[in-house]
């Protein structure tokens, strides 16, 4: 019997970054979780793909647009659940276990306990607010989530947008999410380089605007001029 979990991962020049998150799958790799690695990438200039591949991942490509990168991912994944990762996101030791434990449930999704790897008292704050909005049902991407492939299509799939597909998907999903107690570490440097406070601001702007009615093309148009 094939194991359960495809991994998705969009990337675009994540070469930096990749190799920690890809190390952190072992344990599910080693548990018997894993069927596959799917990476999606966006037209990726470094060397993305072939590190991808030496992995042993099979590399989707297509417009980069995390929406549409993630909605190709899984199209392409053939586990019976899917776990979409951020290239510059970690899984902490131990989530193989609480994993396996939630796959009991096909009809429920799950998102990841989220902290930083740098920051001090700004990067508790806000990873502290982002899983308070998680529990609230809004979990972003950069906190994972364990899908069934069934519960999946039944909500649509992410929508091929460029930016707020996390969030799309996470209103469809409405009641059917849960966080797992286990821990996705993932990068500050974003943060520390725009500042916390006003990345932080940004992120609850653009936020508010997508539930306001403004589309996505404009708001993705926005945050990339900031």
């Amino acid at each position: 019997m094939p194991a359960p979990i495809s991994v998705i991962i969009p990337t675009l020049n994540a070469e930096a970054v990749l190799p920690r998150c890809l190390e952190s799958l072992m344990e599910g790799l080693e548990a018997g979780l894993i069927r596959e690695l799917v990476i999606s990438d966006g037209g990726s200039t470094d060397a993305t793909g072939a590190l991808a591949q030496a992995w042993g991942a099979e590399v989707v490509q297509g417009a980069a647009s995390r929406g549409g990168q993630l909605r190709r991912g899984c199209a392409a994944a053939k586990g019976d659940w899917l776990l979409v990762l951020h290239a510059d996101s970690r899984l902490s030791p131990g989530w193989a276990d609480v994993a396996a434990r939630a796959l009991a449930q096909a009809d429920q999704a799950y998102w990841f306990q989220l902290r930083f790897d740098q920051g001090g008292l700004p990067a508790r704050i806000v990873a502290g607010w982002a899983n308070l909005r998680s529990r609230m049902g809004l979990p972003y991407g950069d906190q994972g989530l364990l899908i069934s492939r069934t519960l999946y299509e039944a909500q649509g799939g992410y929508q091929d947008i460029p930016l707020m597909e996390d969030v799309a998907l996470a209103r469809a999903l409405k009641g059917r999410l849960a966080g797992l107690e286990a821990q996705v570490t993932t990068s500050a440097e974003k943060y520390r380089r725009q500042g916390w406070l006003r990345r932080g601001g940004r992120n609850l702007w653009t936020l508010l605007r997508y539930f306001a009615g403004v589309d996505p093309e404009t708001l993705a148009a926005a945050y990339r001029q900031k």
